[in-house]
């Protein structure tokens, strides 16, 4: 029953309190809003600074761009099967679970708890600006705008799939491919954004084959 409202759009939001502290509590929940408006200027100003300050070539930006939005993909699979769903079972993973993944899982139409918070959002992209700066040297300004511009496409798509029913095919069968994740094999489906990733990992949950 819960699937189905899920798929129908038709599920209630619900939530739950995670600390006792308001402050440790209210910054548990975040607008939907919050990552366009924190990091649309960080790509506008990451794309401007390409070209106005490295002297990025314009192809060089496009190959740059797009692959580091494919390289988003990689990141979001493994961040989500083996941080957000630890393989090992002791208490402090669990613990982590739970206040980091579990509770989407639990209440997974809570709309303040779809994307990630910015206090673990942008050290994660600190910490990706300063690797790729180290990696591509004057030319990481590209890779890292097309980076956190795949992240909200991600985030986006995440709210999306959670709250919209859009007559898309491709986003009925993302849709889905999420649903099988919250609601029947929690141990596949972890691409959010696409797919991709659990065909080549072989976590992609293989729907029964109906008796004819």
């Amino acid at each position: 029953m819960a699937t189905q409202q899920y798929e129908q759009g038709q599920s209630k939001e619900e939530s739950k309190r995670l600390f006792k502290n308001p402050i440790l509590e209210w910054f548990t929940h975040v607008h939907p809003s919050t990552p366009f408006i924190i990091y649309i200027p960080v790509i506008l100003v990451s794309i401007y600074a390409s070209f106005a300050w490295y002297n990025v070539p314009i192809l060089r930006f496009i190959l740059l761009y797009g692959s580091a939005m494919l390289f988003w993909t990689f990141c979001e699979y493994i961040i989500h099967r083996f941080v957000f769903h630890p393989p090992f079972a002791d208490s402090y993973l669990k613990w982590f679970y739970f206040y980091s993944h579990g509770i989407h899982h639990d209440y997974p139409n809570d709309t303040t708890r779809l994307v990630m918070p910015p206090l673990v959002s942008a050290p994660l992209a600190a910490g990706f600006y300063f690797l790729f700066r180290s990696v591509f040297g004057d030319t990481h300004m590209p890779f890292f705008a097309g980076f956190v511009n795949a992240y909200l496409i991600y985030d986006y798509l995440h709210y999306a799939t959670h709250f919209h029913t859009f007559k898309v095919s491709w986003f009925k069968k993302l849709r889905k491919h999420h649903t099988v994740h919250h609601f029947t094999s929690p141990g596949l489906n972890y691409g959010v954004s696409n797919s991709f990733w659990d065909y080549i990992f072989l976590t992609k949950h293989k729907e029964k084959q109906k008796e004819v």
